[in-house]
């Protein structure tokens, strides 16, 4: 059986100076952005310690490293033939994406989203001046999930890209290789580029499987993903992301990007990247471990305290949407449990209008947290 990470006392991680822990005043608990309260993985802070014992701090070189652990990771992980060659650092997704937008679409253009998606979807597009096409999800009983019939119809107004959240963050969807299959028959039958952010990617939960983009027969012409080490292994700080292609004609719109991504990315990102895909196996395994656990206990804690709150468990990150909109319209529940509970959850309305009554909770914690926090929510809702 594969051992749970263990976590530091509260007392200890309010001690860190990331955002999470310095946002909120003291009495409360932070359970809103994408942050991990586990220890890195050990190979991890081995090669930035080395780093700085050796004052090794100078210029990235990410080049041909990366890519090979990178495609060393994607191989044992998915079965995924990466060619290292295609695999381009950045600085963070979010630079990745916007500079594909640059050179895949020109000021104008329309590039399709689905929300409920990651804030900062609303925010790439118009940073390279061009217009927002929503294609929101759709939803029934057992969750969300593209509405590929309403995809179809937007790709045929022709937007020039569709930016793809794959696994989908906030619902926590793991979108199936039918699904995507159908998706790239619609991207090439309309000529519409898919830039797919698979950041979450590594932290796929038992009883799903995940379909890397680019292993869809046909993608490899039409698409290029984004990835990170960040979200699976805590290094969101340290700034170090991958765009990943497949094909000529996509890697030559990597080639066209204006500026010489490796000139923003982090070197201590790239020693802990190449650290984590090439040695974080056990550890991820035992992160994964950890976190169905919290994901089980989640459940248990929401059906026994808080029943009145909606939820589909995630088939991967951890996060977990709820639907709080018995408690209230808008940020209202988000408001309430900031106010009454001291939890500080993720606003539902940051993810789009299909948002509103939702908020999202960060379950990457210890079960203690966990289970004061939902303790918290309770109390505030009697």
């Amino acid at each position: 059986m594969t051992p749970e990470l263990t976590i530091a006392p509260l007392s200890e991680l309010r001690r860190r100076r990331s955002a999470k822990w310095r946002t909120f005043p003291r009495d409360v608990l932070p359970l809103f952005v994408a942050e991990m309260d586990y220890d890195l993985a050990p190979p991890v802070a081995e090669v930035l310690h080395d780093a700085v014992r050796r004052g090794d701090t100078g210029y990235p070189l990410p080049a041909p490293e990366l890519g090979e652990a990178y495609a060393g990771f994607a191989g044992r992980r998915w079965g995924w033939a990466v060619d290292p060659a295609q695999v381009t650092a950045v600085a963070d997704v979010g630079v990745g994406v916007v500079e594909l937008l640059r050179v895949l679409a020109r000021p104008g253009d329309a590039v399709a989203i689905s929300p409920p998606v990651y804030p900062p979807f609303f925010e790439w597009v118009p940073e390279t001046g061009n217009r927002i096409l929503e294609v929101p999800l759709t939803r029934d009983e057992s969750g969300y999930r593209l509405d590929l019939a309403a995809l179809e119809a937007a790709f045929a107004t022709h937007p020039a890209a569709y930016v793809l959240c794959n696994p989908h963050n906030p619902v926590g969807r793991v979108h199936t290789a039918d699904e995507l299959a159908a998706l790239v028959r619609l991207a090439r039958l309309y000529q519409v580029a898919i830039i797919s952010d698979e950041i979450h990617a590594p932290l796929v939960l038992p009883g799903a499987t995940y379909t890397p983009m680019l292993t869809v027969p046909g993608a490899a012409e039409v698409a290029v993903a984004v990835v990170s080490a960040s979200k699976a292994f805590n290094l969101a700080g340290l700034k170090c992301a991958a765009v990943v292609t497949a094909a000529r004609r996509m890697a030559q719109a990597v080639e066209r990007v204006l500026f010489a991504p490796d000139d923003r990315v982090g070197h201590f990102g790239v020693l802990a990247s190449i650290a984590a895909f090439t040695d974080g196996d056990p550890w991820l395994a035992s992160l994964i471990a950890t976190l169905d656990a919290r994901r089980t206990q989640l459940g248990d804690l929401l059906s026994e305290h808080l029943p009145a709150i909606r939820w589909v468990p995630p088939q991967a990150t951890y996060l977990s949407w709820l639907d709080c909109s018995a408690l209230g319209t808008d940020d209202a529940p988000r408001d309430l449990f900031l106010d009454k509970a001291r939890v500080a959850l993720e606003p539902g309305t940051r993810f789009g209008a299909a948002g509103a009554g939702h908020v999202r909770l960060n379950f990457a914690t210890s079960p203690e947290i966990l289970t004061e926090a939902v303790t918290r929510m309770a109390a505030a809702t009697g």
